[in-house]
């Protein structure tokens, strides 16, 4: 049973949706015991990172979220979700899970045709393998909409980019970590295909 963390933030019926259309035993849930005793926990989220980190904090899902990682529990990331795994985001100026050590920072491009925020279809630059790319092809596109984006501080962190103007990290993760800023749920086959892989994924490289 996969969990979906329950945090009033946006796109939690269509990470179930996909799950249903993939046959994976999912809820939706607000419940941090719940949460920790999930055998995997998809931490999804659209909206603003400092509003999301009070109903976190609020309803406790900010510690149920870092002794899942501790555990070692699978946990996936998506959009806004894999924004504020890490220590903070300059939206708001919020200080957040920090799962990983990292900031979030908003883009800041210099090409007047590039609008902010990036939305559409876009290709991956991976640099690492992971067992959740499984089959996962270079040409894929992945559907995005964002105005931040994570940096973790330490690169070995960065399993894949994205370019936009610049290169930013799209795809991140640690020992049971993977967390995207794409939408796998809104991205066609590829990305269910990766939520396929992750419904199987024992959180272990």
């Amino acid at each position: 049973m996969i969990v979906i963390v329950d945090y009033d933030a946006g796109n939690l019926t269509s990470v179930k949706r996909a799950l249903d259309f993939l046959e994976i035993d999912s809820k939706i849930t607000p419940d941090p015991k719940q949460i920790i005793e999930a055998e995997r926990v998809i931490f999804p989220g659209v909206g603003h990172a400092s509003t999301a980190m009070d109903i976190l904090r609020n309803r406790g899902i900010d510690t149920a979220l870092r002794e899942v990682f501790r555990k070692g529990t699978p946990l996936m990331g998506i959009c806004l979700g894999t924004q504020i795994i890490l220590s903070e985001s300059e939206e708001g100026k919020t200080s957040c899970l920090g799962l990983l050590d990292g900031l979030c920072p908003k883009f800041s491009l210099k090409n007047s045709a590039l609008k902010v925020p990036h939305m559409g279809w876009d290709s991956i630059r991976f640099v690492r393998p992971h067992p959740v790319l499984e089959g996962v092809l270079p040409t894929d596109e992945f559907y995005f909409v964002h105005s931040y984006f994570p940096q973790p501080a330490d690169m070995r962190d960065v399993i894949g980019f994205c370019e936009y103007e610049i290169d930013f990290p799209a795809v991140i993760g640690r020992n049971n970590l993977f967390a995207t800023q794409f939408h796998p749920e809104k991205s066609g086959q590829a990305g269910l295909r990766i939520l396929k892989n992750f419904s199987t994924w024992d959180g272990k490289l």
